[in-house]
């Protein structure tokens, strides 16, 4: 059905179409290795993908892959991870990839050498959205397996992160939403400026602010896709990370040489001691009380608002009284 779509059919039609799932592909929402259609949704999606019969994809316990394009001295490594398949429950702090997929992933990492190394994973990897806003909601992600994110070093909006303290160069998490779904079409037009806050609000050490982003938050809710541009050409060759809206505008994003990236040419960045170095400090890592803002802000005000509500029920049985009280005088 998705490929009858004409902009589907026309994207087929110029570029090479590869790809993983979330959960609605898997199946179930927010669903990991329990899910009993798994082994029918791979047969489905690797159709779906134009998988040959005869390709690895269909003979292993899960849809990773990965491939290597461009010519020596520019190649791209694109490793695409399945965090469903083998992924044990929510906060468990087990599995995300399951051990066959470890092994794969560490070969892939030693394989031959390319220039850039694009690993795609359908849940944040850097960003920890959960440590910030919970209790009011937690989402998915890689730090609610905390061993598994160690070991390797969901939400439905965009955003750029960005971590310097992992390795020996800048460590790049480029977060966008469905094209069909996103966190302010789930709710009212109305209320859509209230989340734009709430993004605005919600503390953040490692999310790559520019001036170029379309709100003030750096995020966008709005249905968006990511792009990844790359300049060969330029002196020095440059990368380029964006969000894009649907009409293919840019509402955020970040450009830097790709030498950046390279562990021999980077200088190592170590952490200071202190809660706020951007892009070192990890969420978990700030003082309770920064960390907790947002719930505090939100209890704070419907604490005021209910103490304003009392106050003014009783303002107006005591005026009520007082007028009954005069009432009866007269």
């Amino acid at each position: 059905m998705a490929k009858a779509k004409p902009g589907y059919a026309k994207l087929r039609e110029r570029a090479q179409v590869i790809g993983t799932w979330d959960d609605h592909d898997y199946g179930l929402n927010d669903a990991g290795k329990e899910f009993g259609g798994k082994v029918t949704s791979q047969r489905l999606l690797l159709d779906f993908l134009d998988e040959a019969e005869d390709s690895s994809r269909r003979q292993q316990a899960g849809v990773y892959a990965s491939y290597m394009f461009g010519p020596e001295g520019k190649r791209v490594k694109v490793i695409l991870l399945d965090t469903r398949y083998h992924r044990d429950p929510l906060s468990s702090d087990g599995a995300v990839l399951g051990d066959p997929q470890w092994q794969w992933l560490e070969r892939e990492l030693h394989g031959p050498r390319s220039e850039i190394t694009i690993i795609g994973s359908s849940i944040q990897v850097i960003s920890n959205l959960s440590a910030t806003t919970g209790p009011l909601f937690y989402v998915e992600s890689w730090a609610r397996f905390p061993r598994e994110r160690e070991r390797l070093g969901d939400v439905h909006f965009g955003e750029i992160s960005r971590y310097d303290c992992g390795a020996q160069y800048p460590l790049y998490d480029i977060t966008s939403s469905g094209l069909t779904q996103s966190v302010e079409n789930s709710v009212p037009s109305v209320f859509q400026p209230l989340m734009r806050l709430v993004a605005l609000l919600t503390p953040t050490t490692l999310r790559v602010f520019s001036p170029n982003c379309r709100y003030k938050s750096c995020t966008y809710g709005q249905p968006n896709f990511g792009a990844i541009e790359i300049d060969w050409n330029a002196v020095p060759p440059q990368i380029k990370l964006e969000l894009r809206d649907v009409e293919g505008n840019s509402v955020g994003g970040v450009e830097f040489p790709i030498s950046e990236l390279d562990p021999s040419k980077a200088h190592a960045i170590t952490k200071q001691g202190h809660s706020y170095q951007r892009h070192c400090a990890l969420e978990t890592e700030l003082p309770w009380l920064v960390r907790h803002r947002l719930a505090l802000l939100l209890f704070g005000t419907i604490a005021v608002l209910v103490i304003a509500v009392v106050l003014l029920g009783i303002t107006c049985l005591s005026a009520a009284n007082i007028f009954t009280k005069k009432s009866k005088m007269e």
